[in-house]
């Protein structure tokens, strides 16, 4: 019998963006004799999920390093293994830059140089939070509208790109502004929806997700979402960004109707907000999150009424045998979508009351994407929270959600369901996407609904679902 050997090396000075090092490991993973394989940058919450999955990284990792940490079969692996992960990291980097002729010119390495000679439009930032400032800057003094899909970008770098953006009749959005469908053209995490009489600004963007997933079942499409960073209603940014959104669309004669969806924003910029929308052409709907407000569900169904549509019932799937919650155990929501887990929270704060111990984490949060790829790309964050709730005795249901579409996991219910079996509470599940999004929704029901899972459309009705569960229980 032989013994199972760890291996950690740290690369230092070496990089490589997180989606691609996901990639790497799980290139390596598929490797004979290969347990287990991450290879990442040695952030401090990286190094921490290494630390619990049983790897030493040395103390003086930095976030300059690389870390490769294998657990392999035996000792005779490692050769093979590390071969596979030089090998790994050269093909996603072949695949990054492109083949490359010899008389090919080397790509732009800044946004200023991609954008010289180039037309006005629309430049999406993707690149570390810490260097998303520099590259957005070079988008507005080239003219551009800017979408930063970053991150961990300063508030105060925020404020001061909305604020040049403002000077010249640009439009930034976001940062951290994960969703947009623009002309058309869904951009981040976006659902695929057919055009229609809608127009979304958003300052959230799994909000925004939900509004898209339940206005397309309800068989209206939307012509825009334009995202605005999930900071833009806070008392600091003040909707720099949602403003020039509404302007724009306002101007749209395509959209008969806007919808603003955020997570809870300041109550003094809601009044704002509510001012302003009033003074425009086409109608807005607010779809605001907070204590009183309707939640996203109910915002959808007054969309549909302002536009003569009926309301249809919200589509559930339920286990042929149903679990029944921990006596006394509390609710936990694992979320990668930031806005659906501020509405559970919401709901189940309104139903169970405050400080109860029900805990809802927002795997998207900036808190854990230093570093590492939104969980919508990587779930390997969650999945470990998700076993470790499933054996926490004080765990009396789950409440997840998954979140479908363009620049999602491919296939996120084939990860999600081994760990939903093995775990013996009931498991409700928010699946947001549509039809026609590359995951197949019908088969993400099916699939999570296999492993014991109850489904919804609606977050808001898995929510109240979940409430209901743990309640039958005391």
């Amino acid at each position: 019998m032989t013994t199972p050997l760890s291996h950690v090396e740290l690369r230092p000075g070496a990089y490589a963006d997180s989606v691609t090092l996901l990639q790497v490991s799980r290139a390596v993973q598929g490797l004979d004799g290969v347990l287990a394989a991450q290879v990442a940058m040695a952030t401090g919450l990286n190094v921490e999920v290494l630390t619990e999955m049983g790897f030493e990284v040395p103390a003086h990792a930095t976030t300059n390093d690389l870390v490769v940490a294998l657990r392999l079969a035996d000792g005779d692996a490692l050769e093979a293994a590390l071969a596979g992960v030089d090998r790994a990291l050269v093909d996603a980097n072949r695949r990054t830059t492109g083949t490359g002729g010899s008389g090919e010119l080397a790509p732009p390495r800044t946004t200023a140089t991609a954008l010289r000679g180039a037309p006005e439009g629309l430049v999406l930032v993707s690149v570390p939070g810490a260097s998303a400032f520099v590259e957005a800057m070079d988008a507005l003094d080239a003219g551009c509208d800017v979408m930063v899909f970053s991150d961990n970008v300063p508030l105060e770098q925020e404020l001061v790109l909305k604020r040049t953006a403002a000077e010249r009749g640009l439009l930034v959005m976001g940062p951290d502004c994960g969703t947009a469908v623009v002309g058309g053209l869904g951009l981040g995490f976006a659902n695929t929806v057919s055009p229609g009489p809608v127009g979304l600004v958003a300052a959230s963007g799994t909000g925004a997700q939900q509004l898209l997933a339940l206005l397309d079942h309800a068989g209206v499409g939307v012509s825009s979402a334009l995202g605005v960073g999930g900071r833009d209603l806070s008392a600091e940014v003040r909707g720099a960004s949602t403003r020039e959104a509404l302007r724009r669309l306002d101007a749209d004669p395509a959209v008969e109707l806007v919808v603003v969806v955020s997570k809870p924003p300041a109550d003094d910029v809601a009044d704002e907000l509510t001012s302003y929308a009033a003074t425009l052409g086409t109608p807005v709907e607010l779809a605001l999150l907070g204590a009183g407000r309707p939640d996203l569900t109910a915002a959808a169904e007054a969309v549909l009424a302002r536009l003569g549509r009926e309301v249809p019932t919200w589509p559930v799937c339920a286990p042929s045998e149903e679990r029944t919650a921990t006596p006394g155990g509390v609710l936990r929501g694992l979320f990668v979508g930031g806005t659906l887990a501020s509405e559970a929270a919401l709901l189940a704060r309104e139903a169970l009351g405050e400080d109860a111990g029900h805990t809802f984490v927002d795997f998207g949060d900036d808190a854990y994407t230093a570093g590492r790829a939104h969980p919508m790309i990587d779930p390997t964050l969650r999945l470990e929270h998700l076993t470790r709730a499933g054996a926490d005795p004080t765990t009396g249901v789950l409440l997840l959600d998954v979140v479908l579409g363009h620049g999602s996991e491919p296939d996120p219910a084939a990860l999600l369901a081994p760990a939903i079996a093995a775990v013996p509470q009931p498991v409700v599940v928010a699946v947001v996407g549509t039809d026609a999004d590359p995951q197949g929704l019908e088969r993400q029901v099916r699939a999570l609904v296999a492993a014991g899972a109850e489904v919804h459309l609606s977050n808001a009705h898995a929510t109240r679902r979940a409430i209901e569960l743990l309640e039958a229980a005391r």
